[in-house]
């Protein structure tokens, strides 16, 4: 099945060149290029991509709050968002996964991890460069509100609190198996659980959960 992608982005050669190289991926197809936010905004909830892919920073209507609107908890009919950006360093970036993107990719990724990104957010899941997740999260989880450390309504178990902790790494569940010497299908289904009772929608969030209630630490 061929992932249908909006791109959006305030210079057209970006746009252009992003363009270019996911209609060269097999099993993509861009169907629609936006200049700000609003523009996004409006074609995607038009055409009904698969995925958005959203520069953070737009003039008008941002990359933030057009993720807010297509992705977002108050999203009546969600679509994946995948965020890009120059700067790996953006304080909007923390904010953006906030708001609901799936992943968040530098500039400069090449194309085999833009198009694996693309088709990650196009099955429900979540991908953050692993050479960013760990940056990125450690950067922003200092500044951002912090509630102390507490268990949700039904308590993690302690193999959870292992899994999760990996997940906030930026660890594949191939990579959480290996470190963690269980199956494959074992992890599928602690992360599951841990989606479950912490209600939240991709690793993503589950990252950020773990980051805000400091199980695990910025710069560790």
């Amino acid at each position: 099945m061929t992932v249908r992608v909006v791109v959006a982005d305030d210079q057209e050669i970006v746009r252009t060149g992003l363009r270019m190289i996911l209609d060269a991926q097999p099993g993509i197809e861009v169907v629609g290029e936006a200049a700000d936010g609003e523009e996004a905004v409006q074609l995607a909830r038009r055409l009904r991509p698969d995925v958005c892919l959203l520069d953070i920073r737009m003039p008008g209507t941002d990359g933030l709050e057009a993720t807010r609107r297509l992705a977002g908890p108050d999203a009546a009919e969600p679509i994946a968002v995948v965020v890009i950006t120059t700067f790996d360093l953006d304080e909007y970036v923390y904010a953006a996964l906030r708001a609901g993107a799936r992943g968040f990719l530098l500039k400069d990724a090449g194309p085999d991890l833009l198009a694996q990104a693309v088709h990650a957010a196009a099955r429900g899941d979540a991908l953050i460069a692993p050479s960013v997740t760990a940056r990125l999260l450690d950067t922003f989880a200092g500044t951002a509100p912090s509630p102390p450390a507490a268990q949700p309504v039904v308590p993690l178990t302690d193999r959870e609190e292992e899994v999760l902790a990996a997940v906030a790494r930026g660890r594949s569940n191939d990579e959480i198996a290996r470190e963690l010497h269980v199956t494959l299908s074992t992890v599928k289904t602690h992360v599951g659980s841990l989606m479950a009772k912490l209600g939240v929608r991709n690793r993503v969030e589950l990252a950020i959960w773990a980051y805000d209630t400091r199980r695990v630490a910025p710069g560790r």
